[in-house]
């Protein structure tokens, strides 16, 4: 097994876990609000979208459902109160895995006609039955009216607001995850290494020496062979005995709370990792923000070591 980095010195982990968490929270502060402005003129354009592509919310037919699917994650949002999504299919009746697949924008290939019918029909009679009027005032009994430009524009600001907050958390994080990625793609390339990606078809122990690579898929298992992806994979200029590249996983939370909900996450794939590739494989969290003296010691008994986005030079310490 490699030698543990910080996993091994728990005398460190309260003063590391301080500066983490002051450090996530100089970068919320920062960078989290325009990221979720940005966010929010983008979905604010596509709820417009779904207002034109049902005529202001005058056409919620299944008709319309087939030829823009994506729209339902918008009309979740008009109704009083806003649905979540097992909320809408329970309300309904509706297929679980239809209204799964309409939230990527598709419709269910495989479904029967009429059976697609029945299920649509279904969801926009909700949809229609609880539409919050006091968002869409156009809407509003016997008055009901074509919408004018400013109450278009005011209704899909509400309802983008409606759906990054539901989303508020994800974005953060995908957001920082980000910055993650290229915060050790910069400390790499100051140290001559090279992002150059690797065929999956070739062996891990044939990467190039002194490159490093993003968001690969490594396959394990014996019997049923899947793949899992991994943040970062790096070949050190000088490979190991074994010549397998370090793997590090980049982890970020602005919650005590979630981090230990998602710890199992990361000692399911190490097991994984190790049973198909040996013991000797070096799985690393880099992590930066709310990880707390249960998640630190969870992932230390599970073999997992781990660097501190706040001392990122600790990587040194894996012969990089």
């Amino acid at each position: 097994m490699p030698k543990y980095i910080n996993a091994d010195k728990p005398s460190l982990w309260k003063p590391d876990i301080a500066a983490s968490v002051d450090q996530f929270n100089q970068w919320f502060i920062r960078f989290a609000p325009e990221t979720f402005r940005s966010t929010r003129r983008t979905t604010t354009e596509k709820v417009k979208s779904a207002l034109i592509a049902t005529r202001d919310l005058h056409e919620i037919t299944p008709q319309k459902l087939k030829v823009h699917p994506e729209v339902i994650s918008t009309l979740r949002m008009c109704t009083a109160p806003p649905l979540a999504v097992d909320r809408l299919i329970g309300l309904a009746g509706a297929s679980k895995s239809l209204v799964g697949t309409m939230e990527t924008g598709k419709l269910a290939s495989r479904m029967a006609p009429v059976v697609l019918n029945e299920n649509l029909t279904k969801i926009c009679d909700v949809v229609t039955l609880l539409l919050d009027h006091d968002i869409f005032p156009w809407l509003d009994g016997a008055k009901r009216r074509k919408a004018t430009e400013p109450e278009r524009d005011r209704a899909a600001t509400i309802v983008a607001d409606r759906l990054c907050g539901a989303v508020a958390n994800p974005i953060v994080r995908n957001a920082q995850e980000q910055r993650q990625l290229q915060f050790i793609g910069e400390w790499l390339e100051a140290r001559g290494y090279r992002k150059k990606s690797h065929s999956s078809s070739e062996a891990l122990t044939k990467m190039e020496p002194g490159t490093y690579a993003f968001r690969m898929n490594l396959v394990v298992g014996s019997t049923k062979r899947v793949n899992i992806p991994v943040d970062v994979v790096i070949q050190p200029t000088k490979p190991r005995k074994d010549k397998f590249p370090i793997l590090i996983e980049a982890k970020s939370a602005g919650d005590f709370t979630n981090t230990n909900k998602r710890r199992k996450e990361e000692a399911t794939k190490v097991h994984q990792l190790r049973s198909t590739y040996g013991k000797s494989v070096q799985f690393l969290l880099f992590l930066c923000g709310y990880f707390g003296s249960d998640y630190l010691g969870y992932e230390a008994a599970e073999g997992i070591d781990w660097i501190w986005e706040h001392r990122i030079d600790d990587l040194a310490k894996t012969g990089l």
